[in-house]
């Protein structure tokens, strides 16, 4: 372990930054190095690893150039983007962002703002829109929630290369099994409370979907008005709400290994502030598949956490115990290197933190 680093990759509201430590060194006493800002201070809504190639890629957008994703082959040192193939045409809406990125089965996928998915077999450099997904036959019902009409989640199948999800809001969890042709809305069970019908089939505010490791057809999702879980590849929905302080939150990650074990960051409300329950901070676990939850909270703050969490504001590391890290929507990041059992501030005073993912790479 000792001849390794964890890199933490921060997508923020100015730029993208890298948090990196030896493995050994992301315990109680070890000390963190910060790089950044990156990719040219853009909104970076997303950054993350393709394991299989070394690039790192940052899904962002700026009020000048637009949409686009960058890309770097040596972590973090220089960067390129491209927007080439980013577009609706020109009959259609404007791109403003790429919210997510996700590297899978040789291949690269953005979704973006307004929501679509877009596809590219060159690293990023272009693009082909998935034009199933945006011809879906509710796509006239789709509408923006507070933070716009976003897609923001992409589950890729560890397997199937044919078989997606993805979450968009204000709108639902969709699924594909043939490559992106065709898609269908799988919502049932999850409830929509700001909606006339509740159970409706679009129209739900998923905030962060997860798949359950080792087992592809359960998936967890934080909701607007809930947490869930599925067991038959998102058909249907069971709430997860009992022994949770709020059915409101953004944030989720599943365990590296345990398809029962998933973490959330629950906040007070949609309509109460976004911020802990009661200014006190913890992530909050489940190790039986959401029959009962438990809070972490050593070393996290416990008066006057005014704070939140983003959808994409926390994951895992891959080391044994595992790293659990939390950036915060007012530029702290904490971590715990053992799982989520003591927890320590590693950052502060960075801009809005918008997304978390880790690295494993060698020293």
């Amino acid at each position: 372990m000792a001849d390794r680093r964890v890199l933490v990759l921060l997508g923020t509201r100015k730029g993208a930054f890298i948090l990196e430590a030896d493995a050994p060194g992301r315990g109680a006493s070890g000390s963190w190095h910060l790089r950044g800002p990156l990719c040219e201070g853009w909104p970076i809504n997303h950054f993350c690893h393709d394991a299989a190639t070394g690039a790192l890629y940052a899904g962002g957008g700026s009020p000048w150039f637009g949409a686009a994703v960058w890309r770097s082959d040596d972590l973090g040192e220089t960067w390129t983007h491209s927007s080439a193939g980013l577009t609706y045409g020109d009959a259609g809406p404007k791109m403003r962002s790429v919210w997510h990125v996700t590297p899978a089965h040789g291949g690269l996928y953005a979704g973006v703002e307004p929501a679509g998915l877009f596809r590219s077999e060159d690293g990023g450099v272009t693009w082909t829109h998935v034009e199933g997904l945006t011809r879906h036959p509710t796509r006239e019902s789709w509408e923006p929630g507070a933070g716009g009409l976003i897609c923001h989640t992409i589950l890729a199948h560890p397997r199937d290369p044919a078989r997606l999800w993805v979450g968009i809001s204000s709108v639902g969890c969709f699924a594909t099994e043939d490559g992106g042709a065709t898609w269908e809305a799988r919502n049932r069970g999850v409830r929509a409370d700001f909606l006339p019908d509740p159970h409706a089939e679009t129209g739900h505010c998923v905030h962060k979907m997860v798949l359950a490791p080792g087992r592809p057809e359960r998936l967890y999702q934080q909701n607007h008005c809930g947490t869930y879980r599925s067991d038959d590849a998102g058909r249907s929905w069971d709430c997860l709400d009992a022994g949770l302080p709020s059915t409101f939150g953004f944030a989720m990650v599943a365990h590296p290994a345990d398809a029962d074990t998933v973490f959330t960051v629950p906040l007070n409300g949609d309509d109460q502030g976004r911020f802990m329950p009661d200014a006190r901070m913890a992530v909050w676990r489940t190790n039986d598949a959401g029959a009962t939850w438990r809070d972490l909270r050593e070393g996290l703050p416990q008066e006057d956490a005014f704070l939140g969490v983003l959808r994409e504001g926390i994951a895992t590391d891959t080391l044994d115990p595992f790293g659990i890290y939390v950036g915060s929507s007012t530029g702290q990041v904490f971590a715990s290197p053992d799982e989520g059992r003591h927890w320590r501030r590693i950052a502060d005073l960075l801009p809005p933190v918008l997304s978390v993912e880790t690295a494993l790479v060698d020293a």
